[in-house]
């Protein structure tokens, strides 16, 4: 498995030989930052075309299939319009909230995706409590959201703030118990440390039922936060028209609509670092062969492949399941899935404390 700490300790190296260390640091910071922002652009094109084709299977049409071979062009049409678009603000809004609500929700997707290791050697972020920076981090988007409702100055807007916060807020504690409940089987918050501690076998496998039964939580309660459906009440087109963001036009609209992929990538990178092994490949005990065919295969390839796979899943979700109504939505999180995931987290604690796991 190539460790891609070698080249960044080798990029460090020749850095701070022909200047100051604090220099090269600051640059090394920058390109990083550069690389983010164009990764994070180039993930947002490919999740927002996936969409439009999974979509298009599920009803049964073709999706995009003008503009480029497959409709592959549709997308980046859609981003240079986005781009050239017009930004209003609203006579009676705040104006700093108003601008301010967008930027905030951006960060924080920019900053939960720089939690997630690509690869190893390879992580951004890499703290001792690194899952718990990235659920602080990502509750910030709740913040925006409600930002961007008062500051519009539109009582549907505010509505449709009041019902997303109210969503987020909720589904929070289930993400939260089950990621600890895999916290107690992982004994660590290091995310590096998490992917190495799957070489023998991934926590989903490993954990037992405790650890599919927080899968299968996590899955419907990150669903849920990232405003998806059949949770996608804030901005139900046939109530409140756009929701939070009705009174945002240009690339204002536009950073929502990227925060709502990209989080969606941040909640399937999150699901394959922490139950299916991350960028570890598929280890088999007692198949020498087979391992080591498979660590032949790059980290990088096994983290995307298993992450767009989560993310099928949860798009499956979404064109599956008719909207629930916001009565249903905070019924299933306060009456199943909280009482669920704490009954789940002592199991987890029973089986990690008697020795039932591998």
């Amino acid at each position: 498995m190539f460790d891609f700490s070698i080249v960044t300790n080798w990029i460090h190296e020749l850095l701070t030989s022909v200047m100051p260390e604090g220099l090269a640091v600051f640059i090394e910071c920058v390109v990083i930052g550069v690389c983010i922002i164009v990764m994070y652009a180039i993930l947002a094109i490919i999740l927002i075309y996936m969409e439009r084709k999974v979509c298009g299977f599920f009803q049964c049409r073709l999706g995009p299939n003008r503009v480029g071979k497959w409709g592959s062009i549709q997308v980046l049409c859609d981003v240079l319009k986005m781009l050239t678009k017009e930004i209003f603000t609203p006579k009676d809004a705040d104006r700093f909230l108003y601008n301010l609500a967008p930027f905030m929700v951006i960060i924080a997707s920019f900053l939960t995706f720089a939690c997630l290791p690509f690869n190893k050697g390879a992580e951004i972020l890499n703290f001792n409590v690194g899952v718990f920076f990235l659920l602080a981090a990502s509750s910030i988007g709740v913040v925006g959201i409600l930002l961007a409702g008062w500051g519009s100055n539109n009582k549907f807007s505010l509505i449709g703030a009041m019902r997303s916060g109210a969503q987020i807020i909720s589904y929070e504690l289930s993400v939260g118990m089950s990621i600890m409940t895999m916290v107690v089987l992982m004994g660590t918050m290091q995310f590096s440390e998490i992917v190495e501690n799957q070489a023998d076998g991934w926590f989903i496998f490993k954990g037992h039922i405790p650890a599919i039964i927080a899968f299968i939580i996590y899955l419907i309660a990150g669903n849920a936060e990232c405003n998806r459906g059949p949770f996608d009440l804030p901005e139900a087109e046939s109530e409140l028209t756009a929701g939070y963001h009705t009174e945002y036009s240009g690339m204002h609209f536009g950073f929502f609509y990227l925060a709502e992929y990209l989080n969606l990538f941040i909640v399937a990178g999150v699901a394959t670092t922490i139950f299916l092994g991350g960028w570890m490949p598929l280890h088999i005990v007692g198949l020498d062969g087979f391992n080591a065919i498979m660590d032949y295969i790059p980290g990088f390839i096994w983290f995307f492949g298993k992450a767009f796979f989560v993310v099928f899943l949860l798009m499956w979700i979404k064109w599956t399941f008719p909207r629930l109504r916001i009565d249903q939505i905070l019924n299933l999180e306060w009456k199943y899935l909280v009482p669920i995931s704490m009954v789940n987290l002592l199991l987890m604690a029973c089986c990690v404390a008697f020795g039932f796991h591998f």
